[in-house]
């Protein structure tokens, strides 16, 4: 059992980068598939595919890597809000992740979304993690 999926997402991810795979199998949950979809919208992944296997379904992830250096697209995961502290933010607390060339995901009453979506739509909420 898992206590904490996001870090294990996050780590997963990681982990696959450092070991240069192409392609990471991760446990799904809806929370997971729409940070899968924020990745891959914002240019971080290459693609994903949701697949069902009778039990809870699994994310394929194709990481993204620099076709020249082969360097990963994703150079930092950060995991802000954590199981034993909670990070909160209002809309207008949102910090810049490496001066606005990284993304913050947060969870909102509206949705999970980046921190740019939430301060347009005025919402604010729990601050998953930090990608750059």
């Amino acid at each position: 059992m898992v206590t904490d999926p996001i870090a294990d997402f996050l780590t997963r991810i990681r982990n696959a980068q450092m070991a240069g795979h192409r392609v990471v199998d991760i446990p799904a949950s809806n929370l997971k598939k729409r940070m899968t979809e924020i990745l891959y919208a914002q240019g971080y992944i290459l693609k994903y595919k949701f697949e069902d296997d009778n039990k809870q379904g699994i994310i394929k992830i194709a990481l993204k890597y620099d076709p020249t250096s082969k360097v990963p697209a994703i150079r930092s995961l950060e995991r802000v809000s954590r199981p034993g502290l909670r990070q909160y933010a209002s809309p207008n607390q949102f910090n810049r992740v490496k001066n606005g060339l990284g993304v913050a995901i947060i969870s909102t009453s509206k949705g999970v979304m980046t921190d740019k979506e939430a301060k347009v739509q005025n919402v604010g909420g729990e601050v998953l993690c930090y990608i750059y």
